[in-house]
């Protein structure tokens, strides 16, 4: 009998753990990720460097911990990849606030091409960022993925 009750007591308590982590993955909102800006931190005969920041907002009411956050960065309707990779860094981003994510880049002029072209004559590239954060909180760890586009202009990012 008393083997029995064990079981019992076992199996509710998994099933009130599964129950507590599903309810927490559906009131669980997903960051959203934007570029913020790029800047240049240096340009060469054959290329140059540029820090790529990523805005990463909490919209939840508890702190994300973010241990990994992968990347694509491209140009010109996503023909020209700029940048991609990971950063396995850890960054927190407290509740119903942001934070800021810095991607150092390197880049040829004959990798950036017709984009670096457009950039040139109309001051303007469109971009798009993509990739996945995984971040661990309370009800658990996600990994979820996000994706932006917008235009990038020599004044800074346009909408």
């Amino acid at each position: 009998m008393r083997k029995l009750a064990l079981v019992a007591a076992t199996a509710a308590t998994l099933v009130a753990g599964a129950a507590c982590s599903t309810l927490g993955r559906a009131a669980f909102q997903q960051p959203v990720v934007n570029l913020r800006d790029v800047r240049i931190r240096g340009i060469g005969l054959t290329g140059g460097t540029l820090d790529v920041l990523l805005s990463v907002y909490n919209p939840n009411h508890f702190r994300l911990d973010a241990s990994r956050l992968t990347y694509r960065v491209a140009l010109a309707g996503d023909s020209v990849t700029l940048a991609n990779g990971a950063i396995d860094s850890r960054f927190s981003v407290q509740d119903n606030d942001s934070t800021v994510v810095t991607i150092p880049v390197s880049f040829t002029y004959a990798g950036i091409g017709a984009a670096g072209r457009s950039l040139l004559n109309s001051g303007a590239v469109d971009y798009h960022v993509l990739g996945d954060v995984t971040v661990s909180t309370v009800v658990g760890n996600f990994t979820v993925p996000y994706s932006s586009t917008g235009r990038f202009t020599t004044t800074g990012i346009g909408r």
